[in-house]
């Protein structure tokens, strides 16, 4: 225990990748427009004293070449001002005045915008996101954003979830942009390293979700978050049906099959025209009603399951981890401490009977 404790306290005094936050803008693409308005900005004035090199005096030779307008371009625009090349016709100076100095200022807030979005507010947003980073509470981590992984991050946000809520980890940069795109808080990592896990306070998450898109893969990072996290549910995705056994033996909470499932649908719409559209419906928050889960109320208790605060129905109690149906005796009193499953309509204005 001593060994794991002085573990555990040396991974949190490594550094780890912090998280990221969305950007509308990549970070080279930001530099590039900005480096390259600022250069056209400068190409247009050595055109234009190009153009106007007659009304440019040379203290050196008295000859104004291109690279002496080249010169005073730079000079002129970085407010230097030698003196050695000078304005004298006064369309020159009109100019200077007219068009020159507002290019001047524009391009001097381009840099320094460039060096405040780049050096100081960029060194902010990561000092920030790390003091987020330490103090991660009740947050969703989203272990693989495959198709199952990235369809979950969807189906929360359109069931409510606030995106700065979920934290998804993937080895892959190009899934990470699109986590990115959706709001989410990513991290390039290695789910199966306990290092990675903890960098995300996975203790004090509010749910696990693994979908690494391989079985072995999902089972290892299974025990790893256990491990690290004894108490967080997890579920997890597996299309092997002889693998459920060993996640649930890994610690999953939840184990899903898309393939089982699917078969679930294939069979329903073989005995019903209207089954496999039902629990479709009851699947997605896009559907006219929804499953819910979560405790009971305290004025709840005492009555029977058929007569919820909610005006849902209620089709099942999870009583110390015993499942109780609607039909049985239990369900005629609800106890504190218990966990409901209740149908709700998705619009709450409909009108109910």
């Amino acid at each position: 225990m001593a060994r794991r404790l002085l573990f555990r306290k040396e991974m949190e005094r490594r550094r780890f990748t912090p998280l990221r936050r969305a950007v509308n803008v990549p970070v080279w693409g930001d530099l590039g427009l900005r480096l390259g308005m600022a250069f056209a900005l400068i190409g247009l004035v050595v055109l234009i004293h190009w153009l106007d090199r007659d009304g440019l005096v040379d203290h050196h030779d008295g000859h104004v070449s291109f690279l002496d307008v080249v010169y005073f371009t730079m000079i002129s625009v970085t407010t230097t001002g030698f003196g050695d090349i000078a304005p004298i016709s006064d369309k020159s100076r009109l100019v200077e005045a007219v068009i020159v100095t507002p290019v001047r200022i524009l391009v001097l807030f381009l840099f320094v915008g460039t060096a405040y979005n780049f050096i100081i507010k960029r060194s902010w947003e990561k000092f920030r996101m790390a003091r987020i980073q330490k103090t991660l509470t009740d947050h969703i981590v989203v272990l693989g954003f495959g198709v199952s992984g990235s369809e979950a991050v969807r189906e929360l946000i359109e069931r409510g979830t606030d995106p700065r809520t979920i934290v998804v980890m993937d080895p892959s940069e190009e899934r990470l942009q699109l986590a990115e795109e959706l709001g989410c808080n990513v991290i390039c990592a290695d789910a199966s390293r306990d290092e990675s896990l903890m960098a995300v306070r996975i203790a004090n998450a509010q749910s696990v979700l693994v979908s690494a898109g391989r079985d072995d893969a999902s089972i290892l990072i299974v025990l790893t978050v256990r491990h690290l996290a004894p108490k967080v549910p997890i579920s997890v995705v597996v299309r092997a049906a002889d693998n459920e056994i060993l996640a649930r033996q890994a610690g999953a909470d939840n184990v899903i099959n898309p393939v089982r499932f699917t078969g679930l649908l294939l069979a329903g719409s073989a005995q019903g025209a209207h089954i496999a559209d039902y629990l479709a419906d009851l699947a997605s928050v896009s559907g006219r009603v929804q499953l819910v889960e979560r405790a009971v109320a305290p004025d709840e208790v005492g009555k029977p399951l058929s007569q919820l605060k909610s005006g849902g129905r209620g089709l099942r109690i999870y009583r110390q981890g015993q499942a109780i149906g609607f039909w049985e005796d239990a369900a005629c009193a609800l106890q504190a401490g218990d966990i409901v499953v209740e149908i709700l309509p998705t619009d709450t204005t409909e009108a109910g009977c």
